[in-house]
């Protein structure tokens, strides 16, 4: 399938208007070549080290028959369920490769205790710890969610009977902590190419190890991804990634900075996920950014068409004219998924050219976690909430917003901070296997506050979105939700439970937002989320 972007109404104004720009400065061909001075002196080191996304086809083609001959060793063992334990780009592109090729993939990128031993029992349609292989992917080697889970997973396997050095297998950069340790402890390593940051990793070992080994077909998927190189290397007004990067980043002083991503008949599940990381911890830095806001079909955003949403519309043929007809005004993408990857990181580095910042950082990202590994050591006793209505903690980053003494007080309260330009951002750090329900709360914020709304499953988007939250500009406000349960679990070495992990992730990154950046932030605790989640739902509305 080949990939097709189109514009129409205002959105093709804008795009007309920067592809001269775009094109004359070689932006395009610029990237293929390597040309590190592409975003300014100030990134031209960062940007050296990190452009090896370009070649990734090319350099993963050796690790297709390695991949293949494992995963066919491990079924041969009986062992047919595949675990990713990652974070961010480690398991966001691996989880969307492998729900639109319909193949089944246990993404593990939570510390709710609850969802981890969910993962190490598994179930009986697709088997328990004897049938279950535990992808371990980290760039970094010391990723603490990673790293929590593989020691839960050496302890449950040890204690089955099983040598976990026949059921773990690691992807990492050479030369970090975790393939030093790995190595020594006798685990199958693979190594990615140190060149490509995390969320431009889908087309190397991070992507295609955990999907190879779930069962994909990984080297038809870096057929399509080869197919799109050479029009996304040529500086063209018909580049699609051209086109894409002026709809999502140009217009200027009256640029549109938020984007609408719906899946709108598509068959490719779960790609907005993977664009909100790429596009928000690329872009949202230095007071700006473009905010990704994952919409259903039927979301209120669509209806309420604020004028600082640029909506993007992913369906199956975008050159259909009805499509045109019903949808002016928005963009609309089609095509394969190895396309998408390639396109969309190809956009997404000229964005942040166009924004004047280096789309290749993430500066903001380690305060949150800074503030968490303070709050581990220190476990200071849990602060008072400002009041406790129908089971739910109320807590608020300033007292003002909690002078009505209701939940529904305190969220009318959070929603009329929000700026004319601004957004909500809904953060839930539990069991998203027993809490799934949440994510709906989303639609019913959306609508009562008109106003665009992310809903992020913590720590998980710490990885992804956080980056925005604090580095782009200072319009959010959030809305955290945290359950209180029994279920909790030992990280084995480690002085803190999962529980506490949690925990201290969701208070260090409430203390950043509001001491540090000064945002606004409502934490409601669910003393018993199973009975209050019906009444946060009321109380939205």
């Amino acid at each position: 399938m080949s990939f097709a972007v189109k514009v129409t109404g205002h959105v093709k104004s804008v795009v007309d208007a920067e592809l001269p720009a775009l094109t004359g400065s070689l932006v395009a061909s610029g990237i293929t070549a390597g040309d590190a001075s592409l975003w300014g002196a100030a990134a031209e080191d960062e940007a050296s080290r990190r452009l090896g996304w370009v070649g990734a086809v090319s350099v993963s083609r050796p690790l297709v028959p390695e991949i293949t001959a494992l995963r066919d060793d491990l079924v041969a063992q009986g062992v047919t369920r595949v675990v990713l334990a990652g974070m961010g780009g480690s398991s966001l592109a691996p989880e969307v490769i492998a729900q639109s090729a319909g193949v089944p993939l246990v993404i593990l990128d939570s510390t709710a205790p609850g969802q981890v031993l969910a993962a190490i029992d598994g179930d009986a349609e697709s088997g328990g710890l004897e049938q279950t292989v535990l992808v371990v992917s980290s760039k970094s080697g010391s990723t603490i969610e990673t790293d929590s889970a593989k020691r839960a997973f050496e302890t449950a396997f040890r204690d089955v009977g099983i040598d976990p050095a026949t059921r773990i297998v690691v992807v990492t950069d050479p030369g970090s902590p975790l393939e030093q340790s790995a190595r020594a402890d006798g685990y199958r390593v693979f190594t990615a190419d140190p060149t490509v940051g995390g969320r431009y990793s889908a087309l190397t070992a991070f992507g295609l190890v955990p999907a190879g080994l779930a069962g994909v077909d990984i080297d038809d998927l870096l057929d399509e991804a080869d197919a799109t190189l050479l029009e996304v290397a040529i500086d063209s007004p018909e580049n699609p990634a051209l086109v894409l990067a002026a709809a999502i980043a140009g217009g200027g002083a009256h640029r549109r900075d938020k984007l609408g991503l719906v899946t709108d008949g598509s068959h490719l599940i779960g790609l907005p996920d993977w664009i909100e990381q790429l596009v928000a911890e690329s872009t949202g830095k230095d007071g700006t950014g473009i905010l990704p806001v994952v919409l259903l079909p039927v979301s209120p955003e669509l209806d309420a068409k604020p004028d600082d949403l640029q909506v993007v519309r992913f369906v199956d043929d975008a050159d259909a004219f009805h499509l045109f007809e019903r949808h002016t005004g928005e963009v609309l993408v089609s095509g394969s998924l190895g396309a998408q990857f390639v396109v969309w990181e190809y956009a997404t580095a000229i964005a942040g050219r166009m924004l004047g910042i280096d789309p290749f950082d993430q500066p903001d990202v380690e305060s949150a976690k800074e503030a968490t590994r303070g709050l581990l050591e220190a476990q200071p006793v849990p602060t008072a909430p400002a009041f406790v209505a129908d089971g739910v903690e109320v807590r608020v980053s300033d007292p003002a917003l909690a002078e009505s003494g209701t939940v529904e007080g305190v969220l009318a309260a959070l929603w009329a901070r929000v700026p004319a330009d601004g957004y909500v951002s809904v953060q839930a750090y539990v069991n998203r296997l027993d809490l799934a329900q949440l994510s709906g709360l989303r639609e019913l914020v959306a609508a009562d506050t008109g106003r665009p709304t992310t809903f992020g499953w913590g720590p998980r988007f710490l990885h992804s979105t956080g980056q925005y939250h604090k580095g782009g500009p200072a319009t959010g406000v959030f809305l955290q939700i945290i359950e209180r349960t029994d279920v909790d679990l030992e990280i084995p070495g480690r002085p803190f439970t999962f529980g506490q992990l949690i925990q201290a992730q969701a208070a260090g990154d409430a203390s950043v937002l509001a001491e540090a950046h000064g945002r606004p932030v409502v934490t409601l605790t669910l003393t018993d989320p199973q009975v209050e989640v019906l009444s946060l739902f009321e109380a939205a509305q």
